[in-house]
C-alpha cells in the first residue's frame, strides 16, 4: 500500500521548504525513519525520515524546488514495488499553479470572454487579448501605486475587516509585520512573491528601496525652495540599480543556497536596525590553562565531553549578564524587554554556512552542562538534526572565530538581541609581568582577544566595558566548579 511523504511544518511561522538534496533515488528501499531527503527552511536545514520502511517509487518535487507545508513531495511503496511513471509528471504543474492561481483567476475570467465573442474564427486572436490585462503589471515597479490595487478590491468579495486582516496575517511573518510596522507600511500594499503570494523580507525590503528612490526625485524637485538643502544628499540612494558584474565563460555562476540567502537578509537587517559598537578586551587565560591540563583526560573519561575553553567562557559572561541586564535585553520599537531567563546562542560553522543553536536556560547549567548542551547542539547542527525551536529565542550570544586563527572579530548582532560576544584564538604570547616586589620581566602567558559588539541604542560604552570587566575578572580569576 502506497505512503505519501509530505513536506513537515518545522515550526509554528513555516509556511513552507525548500527540498535541497534527495538521499534516496526512486526504486531504492528505505528503512522506516531512516532519512530520504534533505529540507531547508527559514528556522533551520534538516533530514527528513521515512514514515515507512518500503520503496521509493515516486518523487513528485525535484531538488531545489520550494513547496509549502503538507504537499506531497514522494510516495513509498511496498518493498519491491515499481515505480509509477504516470504519477511523476502530475506534481510538476502544481507548484506554479498555486503559486499563480490567485492573481490569474480575477483577470483570466473577463479576457477571454471578450475575444471569444468577438472573433471565434480565427484561434491566434485570443493570444493578444490575453495578454492585454498585463499592462498593470508593468507599472508595478512604481513603489506604492500598483500595489494597493489588487488588494482594494480585495476587501470588498473578503467581507468584513477582520477577515482581511487574517488574511494578511496568514501572508507574512511575524519578523515580517514588525519590520512593516516600524517603517509605518500596511503589508497589503506590499505585493508578495512568496508561496501563495506569501510577503517575505525581501519583498518588504525591495518595498522600502523603491519608495526611498521614489522619494528622492520629489524631494529634488521642491529643494530650492527649502533651506535644508545640504544636509539632503539622499538623491544619492538613487543608484539603487547595481552595476552589471562582467562574468566570462571561466566564471562559474551558481544560485544562493537556502542557507545563505537567509544569513545575508538577517546581516543586512541587523546592520539597518542596530547601531553598531566594538569594544575590544585581553584576557589571560593562563589560570584555566592550567585547570584545563590537570582536569581534561579525567572530565572526558568520567562525563564522555571534551573540556574546553567554551564552557568557562560561557559561565563567566552568563554571571556578568546577571550583573548588567542592558546587555541580556531586547528593544521592541520605544520600549525594552529585559530578558530574565538566559537563552545563550552559540554559533555553528558548518561547510554550508552558520547557524546559530540556543542552550536555553543556560544560567541555570554548570560548567559541566554548557559543556554537554554546546557539544551536543554542535554535533547535531552539523549533522542536520536540530529543531526549530533549538535555534530561537536566543537572548545573547557567543561566536568563536577564534578556532580558524582569529586575533578577534567584530560581528554582526544576531536580531532581536543587543549584545555578540567574539571569542578570538587563545595562545601563548610573550607579555610583560610583575614579581611579588614590583620588579618587570618577560614572561610567557595564554592569552585571547574578546571583542565584544553591541547595540549603542540601549549600551553605552561605559557599560560595555564594565560588563567585559566582569567577564575578563571571572576568567582570570579561575575560580570554576568543574562538577
Amino acid at each position: 500500500m502506497a505512503t505519501e511523504i509530505i513536506m513537515p511544518q518545522m515550526g509554528e511561522s513555516i509556511a513552507e521548504g525548500t527540498i535541497t538534496k534527495w538521499l534516496k533515488k526512486v526504486g531504492d528501499a528505505v528503512k522506516r525513519d531512516e532519512p530520504i531527503f534533505e529540507i531547508s527552511t527559514d528556522k533551520v536545514d534538516a533530514e527528513i525520515p521515512s514514515p515507512v520502511a518500503g520503496t521509493l517509487v515516486e518523487i513528485k518535487v525535484p531538488e531545489g524546488t520550494t513547496v509549502a507545508i503538507n504537499t506531497v513531495v514522494g510516495v513509498i511503496g511496498e518493498a519491491g514495488e515499481k515505480a509509477a511513471a504516470a504519477p511523476a509528471q502530475a506534481p510538476a504543474p502544481p507548484p506554479a499553479a498555486s503559486a499563480s492561481a490567485p492573481q490569474a483567476q480575477a483577470p483570466q475570467a473577463p479576457a477571454p470572454a471578450a475575444p471569444a465573442a468577438a472573433k471565434p474564427a480565427p484561434p491566434p486572436a485570443p493570444a493578444p487579448p490575453a495578454r492585454s490585462p498585463e499592462p498593470p503589471p508593468a507599472p508595478r515597479p512604481a513603489p506604492a501605486a500598483p500595489a494597493p490595487v489588487p488588494t482594494r478590491p480585495a476587501a470588498a468579495e473578503g467581507g468584513s475587516v477582520e477577515s482581511i486582516e487574517e488574511r494578511i496575517r496568514r501572508r507574512s511573518s511575524p519578523l515580517v509585520r514588525k519590520i512593516a510596522q516600524e517603517n509605518a507600511i500596511d503589508i497589503a500594499d506590499v505585493e508578495g512573491t512568496g508561496i501563495h503570494n506569501r510577503v517575505t523580507k525581501n519583498d518588504i525590503f525591495s518595498y522600502l528601496e523603491n519608495r526611498k528612490v521614489a522619494a528622492a526625485p520629489s524631494r529634488s524637485s521642491t529643494a530650492p525652495a527649502t533651506a535644508p538643502e545640504i544636509g539632503r544628499a539622499e538623491p544619492a540612494e538613487a543608484p539603487t540599480p547595481r552595476p552589471a558584474i562582467p562574468v566570462s565563460d571561466r566564471d562559474e555562476v551558481v544560485a544562493m543556497s537556502k542557507i545563505r540567502k537567509i544569513t545575508a537578509e538577517n546581516m543586512i537587517l541587523s546592520k539597518r536596525t542596530s547601531a553598531h559598537v566594538t569594544t575590544v578586551f585581553q584576557v589571560d587565560y593562563t589560570n584555566i590553562s592550567r585547570i584545563r591540563q590537570k582536569h581534561k583526560d579525567a572530565f572526558l573519561e568520567k562525563n564522555g565531553v571534551k573540556l574546553t575553553y567554551l564552557p568557562f567562557i560561557f559561565r563567566s559572561a552568563i554571571q556578568a549578564l546577571r550583573q548588567f541586564p542592558q546587555v541580556n535585553a531586547s528593544i521592541d520599537g520605544e520600549n525594552i524587554v529585559y530578558h530574565k531567563d538566559i537563552h545563550l546562542g552559540m554559533a555553528v560553522a558548518l561547510d554550508w554556512g552558520l547557524i546559530v543553536p540556543v542552550i536555553k536556560n543556560a544560567d541555570e547549567k554548570s560548567i559541566l552542562g554548557l559543556a554537554r548542551a554546546s557539544q551536543d547542539l554542535a554535533e547535531r547542527a552539523r549533522t542536520k538534526r536540530l529543531k526549530p525551536e533549538e535555534i530561537q529565542g536566543g537572548t545573547f550570544t557567543v561566536t568563536n572565530p577564534g578556532v580558524f586563527g582569529s586575533l578577534f572579530g567584530t560581528p554582526i548582532i544576531p536580531q532581536p538581541q543587543v549584545a555578540i560576544l567574539g571569542v578570538g584564538t587563545i595562545e601563548k604570547r610573550p607579555v610583560v609581568v610583575a614579581d611579588e616586589e614590583g620588579n618587570d620581566a618577560l614572561g610567557i602567558r595564554t592569552l585571547g582577544y574578546l571583542a565584544l559588539s553591541f547595540d549603542h541604542r540601549l549600551i553605552d560604552g561605559a557599560d560595555a566595558d564594565k560588563f567585559m570587566a566582569s567577564v575578563k575578572a571571572t576568567l582570570e580569576s579561575g575560580e570554576f566548579d568543574l562538577g
